[in-house]
């Protein structure tokens, strides 16, 4: 069995999602992800949700899997000019950037690989075996697989499983302290490679508070006021909390972290009407 390794290995920034959004929320993701890869990052996720109202969230990274504060306000000025004109989304809704988190979603066959030897649980779309649900240790991808040693196999079943991709509905690893630490390393490796110099702060062992999508491990880097489709934004933006391992660069200003950015940074709203 693959084990988990410290080092840091190059994703490619082109590299295809394989589980993808449906709906509204593909519609969105058409739209950001040329923006996104334009400034030189990944598109992880988009999931709109009812919370508060309307949030759409946007999941992106850079090729190191890393995000910070300032890389997602970059992102969240680019894209609201974009939902601005194309206008995506009909009634008011909160634009919320935010990095994968520590217990991330696994999105490209890539994901799968630089993450061997983590937990992780999967839901498939298309049954495996008779089965949508798995829970085990990662063993990487082949093709546009994934192989996963099951820890919820029952006696008698088969432990490892081979899992189409495509096929599944998500996928995200499971928050432990070996993943913690393994994320801090490469957060700290990818710093270093930026010329900063990171402080770990407290350990949350929860993994962090509750966001904005209600969704453990996750944290906001910038999410603006909400938008209306006409007149100004009804009221001020919301600061999601929080938590978890966050990592603190020294070089300038710049915040960086291995889950998500801070709470500190909000992108303004934008008060352009909008067409009737």
């Amino acid at each position: 069995m693959k084990q988990p390794s410290s080092q840091h290995e190059p994703r490619s920034q082109h590299e295809r999602r394989l589980i993808r959004e449906t709906g509204l929320a593909a519609r969105v993701a058409a739209l950001a992800e040329p923006v996104i890869e334009a400034l030189g990052y990944r598109l992880v996720r988009v999931k709109l949700s009812s919370q508060n109202g309307t949030t759409l969230q946007i999941m992106a990274e850079r090729p190191d899997g890393t995000m910070t504060v300032e890389d997602c306000q970059q992102v969240s000025r680019a894209l609201s000019p974009v939902f601005e004109e194309k206008d995506p989304i009909a009634g008011a809704y909160y634009l919320e950037m935010s990095s994968p988190g520590i217990d991330r979603p696994l999105v490209r066959a890539g994901d799968f690989e630089t993450w061997a030897g983590h937990e992780a649980r999967v839901d498939m779309d298309v049954p495996v075996e008779g089965r949508k649900r798995f829970k085990g240790v990662l063993l990487g991808a082949e093709g546009e697989s994934a192989r996963l040693r099951r820890t919820d196999a029952k006696e008698g079943e088969p432990t490892d499983a081979l899992l189409p991709i495509p096929d599944m509905e998500s996928a995200r690893l499971v928050l432990t302290d070996a993943l913690i630490r393994e994320a801090l390393t490469r957060a700290k490796a990818a710093a270093k490679a930026r010329g900063e110099e990171l402080e770990e702060a407290d350990l949350d062992d929860q993994g962090g508070e509750e966001v904005a999508d209600g969704e453990e491990g996750e944290e906001t880097a910038a999410r603006s006021a909400p938008r209306s489709t006409r007149g100004k934004p009804k009221g001020p933006g919301r600061y999601a909390k929080p938590g978890g391992p966050v990592a603190r660069a020294k070089a300038g200003k710049s915040k960086a972290s291995p889950d998500a950015g801070e709470a500190d940074a909000v992108s303004p709203p934008s008060d352009k009407p909008r067409p009737n």
